[in-house]
C-alpha cells in the first residue's frame, strides 16, 4: 500500500503541474455540448430527447482525448520501464495512475453533468440517475481505456490506433448508460441498466490492471 499512495501521490502532483492535460477534455466537453445547443436551435423539446445520449458520447470522447497521456510522459522519460520492472507488485502503481487519470476526467465529467443537463433541458428528476450512472460507469471507461493507452504507449501516432482499440469495448457502457437515463425519462425501472455498469466496472477493475502490466511488457519490448 505504500508504493500504492507513494505513486498517487506523483500522479497528483504531475497532473497539477500539467493543469492543461486535465482542462483541455473538459473544455471539449462543454464546447461541444454548447455546440449541440446552439445546431439544433436550443429547443427544449428537441434537446431533452436526446440529451442522455449527447452527454454519454461526448463523455467517452472527452475520456478518450485524455488517455494518450496517460503513460506517455513515463515512458518517454523512462519511468515507465523502471515502473514495470521494478515496482513490486507493479500493478498496484498502475491501479494509482489509472485512479487519479479517473478522477481528473470520469469524476471531474460527473460533477460538470448538472451544467450540461441544464444546457440541454434534461429533466431535473433524471439527473440523478445520470449522474449515478456517470459515477458507476466512467471507472470503467478509464480502465478499458488504460489498456488500449498501454498497448500504444510506443507508437508516435498512437491516437487514432488507440481509438479504435477503445471505442467498440466502450458501447456497452455507453448503452447502459444513456438508457439508463432515457428509461428514467420514460417512467421505466431503470435499475438493471446501472447494474450492469456495476458490472462491466468491477470487471475491468478486477482484469485491467493485470491486462495493462501485460499490455506495457509488450510495448516496451518492442
Amino acid at each position: 500500500m505504500s508504493l500504492f499512495s507513494a505513486q498517487l501521490r506523483r500522479e497528483w502532483l504531475l497532473l497539477i503541474q500539467h493543469s492543461e492535460e486535465v482542462l483541455n477534455p473538459l473544455l471539449f466537453l462543454f464546447l461541444a455540448i454548447s455546440l449541440f445547443a446552439l445546431a439544433t436551435g436550443g429547443g427544449p423539446d428537441v434537446l431533452r430527447d436526446y440529451a442522455p445520449a449527447i452527454i454519454w458520447v461526448l463523455v467517452l470522447l472527452a475520456n478518450l482525448m485524455s488517455l494518450e497521456g496517460l503513460f506517455r510522459r513515463d515512458y518517454e522519460d523512462g519511468t515507465l520501464e523502471l515502473l514495470v520492472l521494478k515496482a513490486e507488485p507493479a500493478f498496484l502503481a498502475l491501479l494509482a495512475k489509472v485512479l487519479v487519470h479517473w478522477t481528473f476526467s470520469g469524476l471531474a465529467m460527473t460533477l460538470l453533468a448538472p451544467l450540461a443537463a441544464l444546457i440541454l433541458y434534461l429533466p431535473v428528476s433524471a439527473l440523478p440517475m445520470l449522474i449515478l450512472g456517470l459515477v458507476v460507469g466512467t471507472p470503467a471507461l478509464s480502465l478499458i481505456g488504460a489498456v488500449g493507452a498501454a498497448l500504444t504507449v510506443g507508437l508516435k501516432r498512437g491516437g487514432a490506433l488507440l481509438a479504435l482499440l477503445v471505442l467498440p469495448l466502450y458501447v456497452p457502457v455507453l448503452i447502459f448508460g444513456a438508457g439508463a437515463v432515457l428509461e428514467q425519462m420514460a417512467g421505466i425501472e431503470t435499475l438493471a441498466q446501472i447494474y450492469w455498469l456495476g458490472v462491466i466496472t468491477m470487471a475491468s477493475l478486477t482484469l485491467a490492471p493485470f491486462a495493462v502490466l501485460a499490455a506495457l511488457r509488450v510495448s516496451l519490448e518492442q
